[in-house]
């Protein structure tokens, strides 16, 4: 059964937008800070994987030698992890998201193996920024980040499938500043 946003809507709700984040592999601003990191992490973990094996090889008689590269296996895929897999797990991600205005609620659904739903009362958002690129494509965030960093190295959403603690968002939205003017008149609307 194909899920429909429409499946969240409450009795009397009224759907203003809806619509789903860019999908496929994408680069976001906090790529200048992470890539570099990964490449240092993921090369590091190989020389040292190497340098283990090398020592292994060279020690033969040693039992503890031979378990001694294993130790490096966890670096290495997170080294993986880092320089490719989490653009695929961030665009799988994506790729199961929708996002809906209502009248009275911004919602959110995600999730790969199981749904999960987000739901903001519009009354109660303390803030929202619009971040617009030249294509007119962007993000509109739900309050500003509790972190006094705003994320891992300036990252809202820091590594993809890792970390549960993000600020709400519609991310990489098309016409994000239209979207963004159906919120604010909502919010107008509902407070008359």
């Amino acid at each position: 059964m194909q899920y429909t946003i429409e499946r969240e809507l409450r009795p009397g709700e009224k759907l203003l937008w809806k619509g789903k984040p860019a999908t496929g592999l994408k680069l976001r601003s906090s790529d200048i800070f992470q890539i570099p990191f990964s490449l240092f992490w993921g090369g590091f973990a190989l020389f040292w994987m190497f340098g283990a094996i090398n020592a292994t090889s060279q020690n033969q008689t040693d039992p503890i030698a031979h378990i001694f590269p294993f130790f490096g296996i966890p670096f290495v895929a997170m080294g993986i992890y880092l320089i490719i897999g989490r653009f695929f797990v961030d665009a799988k991600i994506r790729a199961n998201t929708d996002y809906a205005v209502t009248n009275e609620r911004a919602i959110i659904v995600s999730g790969v193996f199981s749904r999960k739903v987000k739901s903001l009362n519009l009354k109660s958002i303390p803030d929202i920024s619009l971040s617009e690129k030249p294509d007119g494509s962007g993000t509109i965030t739900f309050a500003e980040s509790s972190s006094a960093l705003g994320g891992w190295m300036g990252a809202r959403n820091s590594f993809p499938g890792l970390m549960n603690n993000q600020v709400p968002s519609f991310q990489m939205i098309a016409d994000a500043r239209r979207v963004s003017d159906i919120i604010h008149k909502s919010i107008h609307q509902g407070q008359h």
